[in-house]
């Protein structure tokens, strides 16, 4: 599967793509978000819906704490005692994954872009997300507009993704800010899914809200995605530095140290404030970065609880 989807189209240079993907760590990643699956499914997760499927089960003995809407009153009639509906557990969870395409998304110094790596999660997600009959949604933005691809269960939400793909990042250009794409997200997808949103968090923040929102109706997991040249920079000499978002032009002598530091010092102050914000929003939050490998990353930070890699 995972060289299948690795060269599911031509890579080039400027687009190298994920990179490999080994079966045994796509295998800890099913596992993983299989684990979250099941607990969506069997009431670990407390549904913001009745929590029950369409197939009936069986009618029993009504007990303190049950729903009174799962009142049977035709059997409570005829036994004069009050029995309750117990429904077969629905068993098809619909994941969601919201993609940014945005033109700062297509930066990179490091072995790929970090759209590159959003493309890697977006295929090892999707190929987790679709098995056992679960469906996967994809709700991609850029510059170009937005992509919605409805949920399909099996091999054809991962075609779905394969063509939701297509939408890279372009050089120029604005799109929809991720907090307005997240409210549409939201009221897209109705109540009680996985949440995957895989994006840099960079420009307008607009998204706090919007997230808080989306923390409240489903299980969101916030996956940002860093290149090393964002957090320092190196001494080179004079830099013209471009802003993809806004295209404004910035000279800077990297040969200064205290350049340098208050860079630095300033990048990792602005990355704590966005952790902070996911934290408060109540999305599970895990850091993958362009240089070296992302997919054990992004497997051992879904299985930590809370914690930020």
């Amino acid at each position: 599967m995972s060289g299948s989807l690795a060269a599911a189209w031509p890579r080039t240079p400027d687009r190298p793509g994920p990179g490999p993907m080994p079966e045994g760590v796509l295998r800890a990643l099913d596992v993983t978000v299989g684990r979250r699956v099941s607990s969506l499914l069997a009431g670990d997760f407390r549904s913001h819906g009745l929590g029950t499927g369409s197939e009936l089960a069986q009618v029993r003995e009504y007990v303190p704490g049950d729903d009174v809407r799962l009142i049977d009153w035709n059997v409570t009639a005829r036994t004069t005692v009050p029995h309750v509906r117990v429904h077969v557990a629905e068993r098809v969870l619909t994941t969601w994954l919201v993609l940014d395409a945005s033109p700062s998304m297509g930066f990179g110094t490091a072995e790929r872009r970090k759209f590159d790596v959003a493309e890697g999660v977006a295929l090892a997600i999707g190929h987790v997300a679709t098995r056992h009959g679960n469906a996967l949604g994809v709700f991609a933005f850029g510059p170009q507009g937005e992509r919605v691809v409805p949920p399909a269960q099996g091999r054809a939400g991962l075609v779905s993704l394969l063509l939701a793909l297509r939408m890279q990042p372009e050089p120029r250009g604005l799109g929809p800010g991720l907090g307005e794409v997240l409210r549409r997200a939201n009221r897209l997808a109705g109540r009680g899914r996985l949440m995957v949103v895989v994006s840099d968090f960079r420009g307008q923040r607009d998204w706090d809200g919007p997230l808080l929102e989306l923390c409240g109706r489903h299980e969101v997991i916030a996956v940002e995605i860093r290149d090393p040249r964002e957090q320092e920079l190196p001494d080179v000499g004079e830099l013209w530095l471009v802003d993809p978002e806004t295209g404004r032009h910035l000279r800077v002598d990297t040969g200064n140290r205290r350049l340098r530091e208050r860079f630095a010092a300033a990048a990792a102050a602005e990355r704590e404030e966005v952790a902070a914000a996911i934290r408060r929003a109540g999305a599970r939050h895990v850091v993958l970065s362009t240089q070296g490998d992302w997919l054990r990353p992004l497997a051992l930070g879904l299985r930590q609880e809370g914690v930020v890699r």
